[in-house]
């Protein structure tokens, strides 16, 4: 079999629960449900860092925040560290990049291992943006998904007039549904208010959580403002006595922009699935649906992500390859996007221990073709580091992820992450029980029950934090990288560590 094509689409800030082919209450997405139709939707995959410019870099490295040097949005991704494209375009592949690439400081960094790019400067806009790509900045009239995937078909297209033998990479890279959620004019009739449902945990009272996520700056009742509604609220809605009220209305707004936005997202995949099919290539090309991470859609009352409750840490993933991927079937184990990378080259004929060495993840492509792997992980590792950002003051932390029980430890303080607070809150742990507690409202770490559970996640944390070569915080003296580009002690500690794993496994 000739080695495939891959389409890699991802949106920003797309929540799983909003996607019909994941059970969404809120909307339909028929384009996106014909991916999970034709191929497979991946039920566990999992943010290790979920904020939007960690998670690309994680996905194009196949490392941690702490490999790639990307722990924030404010800093820069250590260019040493190979990605699966440069592996591709060195084998053969012809790569593109378009839309949003969000990595570097503020975002200003430019594409590296593409043939062809054009990006969104930063976030982006959505009508009329300025895009740049090799020859500089530019306006491109038109709404930012229309635009991407106007751009991607036509580089496609050329590629086929060109060498139609010859296999590509396409990464699609929509700015939608990121904040402030502006809707194409021809979706603003969809959603009338009133009839989004709100989510089971919207009046969460967040009784049992850490101090420091009662702390957060993410309510849409306290938070969510005029920039984000479009409009001022209205006098009557406004004071503590109103909160409820104030709250149901503006999540109807909110829901009604981002639900829009993401119909353009729709509308925009199954043409790109079509021209796919018109042109011969649906066959022996993997299609992959994705987010950078999820989103709270007012879950526990909330908006953005950040934390590692599941709405947040859950990425969307939808996968088709007729070629390889049998149609209608679903996967359970637990993923994460540091897995991305090795599992593209591995279905591209490509082994990452040899040409991405730096790889801390894993090639799932034997999940994609139905095989059973008994040695599967049974557990994620998390770490937010951007502690208590100016806007949405979310605390540092790392956890652990497993599918009965997830533990979560905040730290208290920052370590030098460029934009985040040098301020030391109290030392807190959360710990849940997914099968008890699903929806994630009953904190149960000091419940003497529970001690002998905490205790193994405490250690299994432990022992995926030396597996990722991540140096746990012990206090203000902890030792860690001065984040950003070619750092020197990091890269070789986790490069140490690679070699030592190699070493072992021959």
């Amino acid at each position: 079999m000739p080695r495939p094509n891959i389409v890699f689409i991802m949106s920003d800030d797309h929540a799983a629960h909003a996607i019909s082919a994941y059970g969404s209450r809120v909307n339909r997405t028929p384009h996106l449900d014909r991916i999970a139709q034709e191929g497979m939707r991946m039920d566990a995959v999992f943010c290790t860092n979920s904020i939007c410019s960690p998670s690309r870099a994680s996905i194009l490295t196949g490392t941690y925040s702490h490999v790639n040097g990307v722990s924030s949005i404010w800093t820069e991704m250590d260019y040493r560290v190979p990605t699966f494209a440069k592996c591709l375009r060195e084998n053969g592949y012809r790569t593109a990049m378009f839309g949003k690439w969000h990595l570097g400081e503020h975002g200003h960094s430019l594409p590296r291992d593409f043939d062809d790019w054009t990006i969104f400067p930063g976030q982006g806009d959505y009508v009329d943006p300025e895009m740049i790509d090799e020859n500089g900045p530019r306006i491109v009239e038109g709404y930012a998904t229309d635009i991407v995937t106007d751009m991607t078909i036509d580089w496609i297209d050329g590629l086929v007039a060109d060498d139609p033998e010859k296999p590509f990479l396409a990464m699609v890279h929509h700015k939608a549904p990121h904040r402030p959620w502006v809707p194409d004019e021809k979706h603003r009739h969809l959603y009338a208010d009133g009839t989004i449902p709100e989510p089971e945990t919207f009046f969460d009272d967040l009784e049992s959580r850490s101090k420091a996520v009662r702390g957060v700056h993410m309510s849409i009742a306290d938070d969510m403002g005029a920039d984000d509604l479009k409009q001022e609220v209205p006098e009557h809605l406004r004071g503590a006595e109103n909160r409820e009220e104030r709250m149901r209305w503006k999540y109807q707004i909110y829901m009604r922009d981002y639900l829009q936005c993401i119909q353009s997202i729709d509308d925009n995949v199954g043409r790109l699935l079509d021209h796919l099919e018109e042109r011969g290539l649906a066959e022996n090309t993997l299609v992959v649906y994705t987010s950078d991470q999820g989103f709270f859609l007012g879950d526990h009352g909330w908006f953005d992500k950040r934390l590692m409750y599941d709405q947040s840490l859950q990425m969307p993933m939808l996968i088709r390859w007729p070629a390889a991927i049998a149609p209608g079937t679903r996967c359970e184990e637990i993923i994460t996007n540091v897995d991305f990378a090795a599992t593209f080259l591995d279905a591209c004929g490509l082994d990452a221990a040899e040409v991405l060495p730096t790889s801390q993840g894993r090639s799932f492509l034997p999940l994609l073709r139905g095989e059973q792997v008994e040695d599967w992980p049974e557990a994620m590792y998390y770490r937010y580091w951007e502690h208590d950002d100016p806007i949405h003051h979310a605390p540092a932390h790392y956890g652990i992820r497993t599918r009965s029980h997830k533990l979560i430890h905040y730290y208290g303080a920052g370590l030098g992450v460029p934009g985040a607070s040098d301020r030391i809150f109290e030392s807190e742990w959360e710990l849940y029980d997914l099968q008890a507690d699903p929806i994630e409202v009953r904190n149960i770490a000091d419940d003497p029950a529970y001690a002998e559970v905490r205790g193994q996640l405490e250690a299994l944390l432990a022992q995926y934090q030396e597996r990722y070569a991540d140096e746990p915080y012990r206090g203000p003296d902890t030792p860690h990288p001065e984040w950003g580009p070619y750092d020197e002690e990091i890269f070789a500690r986790v490069a140490e560590y690679v070699a030592a794993i190699d070493a072992s496994s021959r």
